[in-house]
């Protein structure tokens, strides 16, 4: 009798006990992320509380439907691995810099949906240039991934950026005791268990923040049952160049952090991403945006937060993404269940995200340990690299005197360091140089082989 074929883990299907529990630790790990971003724009342009809470309910219903676009896809959208959408952080400076100097909401969402349309028309072009990320540049990439998200979860730790009580040491020690439960649960029990360590570490956490006062659910009975967004429910988009050019650099942008997350994750999920693969993925972005801009929400990407988990978990069904995918089109639908989300304290969040976002870094060096750091420029390519990438999140004003298409691009950690590590790897290991020298090339067509020692000269 012929055998069946073996199912990759990315495309297994878990129990729905496990879709369920999987996927709300998910939601969980980028829930404050995700409505951090309308809460901030919307807090900008003094929107009333109504339509502050529309603009959340909106996103987390377009947050949904672009994460199952990404998982499950249909034709050439989606890449079809465990990846998490949601609203760049890359844009809100543009966004709040459109919306409050006098073309408001409309304008914002003329410019995003001009933006995802040229997302998908350039998803070939950069699906061309994956040929330019071998482990040396990958790994890198992953590496700032990772540092760059720690701050976020130093800020939860804390008590959350502009919290009154940010840093007292009960914050502190309500996220050290989310990180030991989860370490806990990680090293002691069972196997289905310990793949749900996150969960257990915020649902634990929570239990504790409550009876001590660190949160309360009474902006939950204030929250209504249904909630529907309807297209361009705050007035027809209006479409301004100077708009669209600052939204367009920010494409640019998360397509390039996207291309980061898309490879990192393909790497934890043994499915190498290829040059057709990471078009869809883009091209699924892409969409999102569209229908971010139609649905009343902003600018789409993958979120790095969620790459942390799926290699810290070992989870690599994209059928669990694709589930939190469903629960965040149902928080989306009914804002009361968002209220509950929403009043999961920043501590708790902050201990789980430690050990997340500290998986992703952790990743990044194990891609490095591929590379080859002996008699070549390797070890300058990295240093430089992270050293550009860490730049803008450990002194954020930085680059506040540059040009605001500068700021957009040099102010990501992600889309910095991705930049030069491209470049320097180009220049000293795929340009003619002194003879002799060897050095690590990595210009293979799936970015993810090993580098191959040839003299520099023979390689060109």
């Amino acid at each position: 009798m012929a055998t069946a074929a073996p199912v990759h883990p990315v495309d297994e299907v878990p129990p729905v006990r496990q879709l369920a529990a999987f996927g709300l630790q998910h939601v969980l790990a980028m829930y404050a992320g995700a409505v951090a971003v309308p809460l901030i724009v919307g807090g900008a342009m003094k929107l009333s509380p109504a339509d502050l809470a529309y603009l959340i309910t909106a996103d987390l219903l377009v947050c949904g439907i672009a994460t199952l676009i990404q998982c499950v896809g249909f034709w050439r959208f989606g890449v079809r691995l465990p990846i998490m959408q949601g609203c760049t952080f890359a844009a809100v400076s543009p966004m709040v810099l459109i919306g409050t100097t006098g073309g408001g909401l409309p304008a914002i969402y003329g410019s995003v949906i001009v933006a995802g349309l040229a997302i998908v028309l350039l998803a070939p072009v950069f699906g061309r240039l994956l040929r330019f990320f071998p482990p040396l540049v990958t790994g890198t990439v992953i590496l700032i991934i990772g540092v760059s998200l720690l701050p976020v979860a130093g800020n939860w730790a804390a008590g959350g950026a502009g919290a009154e009580d940010f840093g007292e040491p009960k914050n502190l020690a309500l996220a050290g005791f989310v990180l030991a439960v989860v370490l806990g649960v990680q090293r002691f029990a069972p196997a289905f268990l310990s793949r749900i360590a996150v969960l257990i570490g915020i649902a634990v956490g929570l239990a504790v923040a409550v009876p001590f006062g660190f949160t309360d659910f009474g902006g939950v009975g204030d929250s209504d049952w249904v909630g529907i967004s309807t297209p361009f429910h705050f007035g027809a988009p209006t479409f301004h160049a100077s708009a669209i050019i600052s939204m367009l650099v920010v494409a640019l942008v998360t397509m390039t952090e996207t291309t980061g997350d898309l490879i990192a994750v393909g790497e934890m999920t043994d499915r190498k991403i290829e040059p057709r693969t990471l078009s869809d993925g883009l091209r699924a972005d892409g969409l999102s945006t569209v229908l971010g801009g139609v649905f009343n929400t902003f600018p789409y990407t993958a979120y790095a937060q969620n790459v942390g988990l799926v290699g810290m978990t070992r989870v690599r069904s994209r059928w669990v993404v694709a589930a939190a995918g469903g629960i965040l089109v149902l928080l989306g639908l009914l804002p009361k269940l968002g209220a509950v989300v929403a009043a999961i304290p920043a501590p708790v969040l902050g201990g789980a995200g430690l050990v997340m976002f500290g998986t992703v870094a952790a990743s990044g060096l194990r891609t490095l340990a591929q590379v080859d750091f002996e008699d070549n420029h390797n070890l300058t390519v990295v240093a430089v690299s992270v050293a550009v990438g860490i730049l803008p999140v450990g002194v954020p004003t930085v680059y506040e005197k540059f040009p605001d298409w500068f700021q957009t691009v040099m102010n990501s950690g992600i889309s910095a360091g991705c930049l030069t590590a491209i470049v320097l790897n180009l220049l000293f290991n795929h340009l003619p140089g002194k003879a002799g020298s060897a050095e690590a090339v990595g210009l293979s067509a799936g970015g993810g082989e090993h580098a191959v020692e040839k003299p520099r000269e023979d390689v060109v």
